[in-house]
């Protein structure tokens, strides 16, 4: 009687899965996936509305910021134009890197007259590569904690090394008594690069040179910058016209500002240079206020204006490695950043140009080569520790004896030695001469020879003790004497490495070589034959 009754349930139960009803449906889903449908584990369940219109945002915003870095990658990197660092000069030291090692960049400013700079005279005002109206090297330290700004008088007379055109390969001989701002007219920035090499005894990294449009647009992108001036002036020769007092000055007035040769001090370009001094630190006081090298917009902004009219090195023709040095210059303490003049006089040849002063310049290239902080006057390198007398030997326990050093078994006062000149500083030389003849070495003597980067002390046959005992009063290393057939008794060859001090390696800041820091705000004195009323 129940076999009936159970398999009318189960009949009941098969037809509610085969029927068409929902109920149906239901129950066959509970238990089993319907024949020809897609297994549950198989399924995607649909994404709510609000997620899918999200996710197309984030991708949309995504794809313009790859677009917009792109676009302004591209840009920047097709604005740079390049030319080579050196010109002809061999490389000694490593390769720099830009984020995180001392960096020498030289700063020039060019009076080239083609393209947009044609409106400030004929092809003819600037032969070649065009002249160097400005010359700075900036020279940032590794810890980033300080800055110097060396520039360069247009009219100093330099030597300038052979050089050879890259581009032509046509090479240039060396020349003597050259103004230094004519260095690249031949072949090219390189050999600008080369001559304050050769000048300084320094290895520059880079180079970056603009035109008069890049000063003009920079002005006017920041809003113009501020100047000082102690009297109203007008330079009909470069159309400048200020009042007395302070003046925001932008476009054409900031150039005008920055190219006058008369309108300050005593109408010279030692003028002019403090006069330039004083607009960039003014303009490195305004780009830190503003928060510009921290601000992404502001940057592109500058960096686009500024690389129209740029020329760099090839190591730097890149725009990473362009913001990698706008970013370690943001946070810099604005009083580390020193502006200098190189030390010069009327030149001796011709009063209406300069030559160094020494031994003032050649304190402050060792300086330099010696990454001190010029902002720190006095401040002094550690010279190379020189070998300490040896001691005794003696027995465990024993106290060691040093020994007292012996009477040089020679007679000083009839020891040939001199002095040969190849560091460009006569006067260095004179100075080891008088501090020979106080050390018993009467018969010391100097003479003019030919430029080299390292001193060496040269000796005769049977001079080895002499030249030990002369390299050691200088504090010369061991390793820097040799022996040679060309030279009589003991000769110290002076190099670029030794152009100041009576020590060897010892290097100090010169005083009041500091024109200003970034973080002084000076007047320019008005030259007085321009002032107006």
């Amino acid at each position: 009687m129940f076999r009936g009754k159970v398999d009318r349930v189960v009949r009941r139960r098969d037809a509610r899965v085969q029927d068409g009803s929902g109920t149906g449906k239901a129950a066959a889903a509970r238990h089993a996936d319907a024949p020809g449908t897609t297994p549950r584990h198989m399924r995607i369940r649909r994404q709510p509305l609000w997620l899918k219109i999200s996710a197309a945002a984030v991708s949309v915003l995504l794809l313009a910021g790859v677009a917009f870095a792109a676009y302004w990658f591209i840009r920047l990197q097709m604005n740079i134009t390049k030319a080579p660092l050196n010109a002809g000069a061999q490389k000694t030291e490593g390769d720099t890197n830009d984020a995180k090692d001392r960096l020498q960049i030289l700063i020039l400013g060019s009076d080239t007259r083609d393209g947009k700079n044609s409106k400030y005279g004929t092809a003819d005002d600037s032969t070649g590569y065009g002249h160097s109206d400005v010359m700075m090297l900036m020279d940032i330290s590794a810890d980033n904690r300080h800055v110097s700004v060396i520039s360069f008088p247009r009219d100093l007379l330099v030597d300038v090394p052979e050089c050879t055109d890259q581009s032509t390969h046509k090479t240039y001989p060396s020349r003597s008594g050259e103004m230094i701002n004519a260095a690249m007219a031949e072949a090219g920035i390189g050999c600008a690069v080369d001559t304050v090499n050769k000048l300084t005894g320094l290895e520059i990294d880079h180079f970056m040179m603009a035109d008069f449009n890049a000063v003009k647009e920079l002005s006017n992108t920041v809003g113009g910058v501020s100047v000082c001036i102690s009297d109203a002036v007008f330079d009909p020769d470069s159309g400048l016209r200020l009042p007395k007092g302070t003046s925001q000055v932008k476009g054409e007035q900031a150039l005008s500002f920055l190219r006058t040769r008369h309108a300050f001090g005593d109408g010279s370009d030692l003028g002019r240079i403090q006069a330039q001094q004083g607009f960039l630190s003014s303009l490195a006081r305004k780009v830190k206020d503003d928060g510009t090298l921290g601000n992404p917009q502001k940057l592109l902004t500058i960096a686009d204006v500024i690389t129209q009219n740029l020329t760099v090195d090839e190591g730097l023709a890149n725009v990473q490695s362009l913001l990698t040095i706008s970013s370690r210059l943001k946070d810099i303490d604005l009083s580390k950043v020193a502006f200098v003049a190189v030390p010069n006089r009327p030149a001796a040849v011709d009063p209406n140009r300069l030559e160094l002063m020494q031994p003032q310049a050649s304190q402050l290239f060792a300086a330099m080569r010696a990454n001190l902080d010029l902002t720190t006057p006095g401040a002094s390198s550690t010279p190379t520790a020189s070998a300490s007398p040896s001691a005794t030997p003696t027995a465990a326990g024993s106290t060691p004896v040093t020994k007292s050093p012996a009477a040089p078994p020679y007679d000083k006062a009839v020891q040939p030695v001199t002095v040969a000149d190849g560091s460009g500083v006569p006067e260095h030389a004179q100075e080891l001469v008088t501090a020979l003849v106080k050390g018993g070495f009467t018969q010391g003597s100097q003479f003019a020879a030919d430029p080299v980067a390292k001193t060496t002390v040269y000796y005769a046959a049977g001079f080895e003790d002499v030249a030990a005992d002369v390299a050691k009063l200088f504090g010369i290393p061991a390793a820097q004497t040799e022996a040679s057939t060309a030279v009589n008794g003991v000769q110290i060859y002076l190099g670029s490495d030794f152009t100041s001090g009576l020590k060897y390696g010892t290097a100090s800041v010169p005083a009041d070589v500091v024109n200003q820091t970034a973080g002084d705000v000076k007047c320019q004195t008005a030259n007085p034959a321009l002032v107006v009323p």
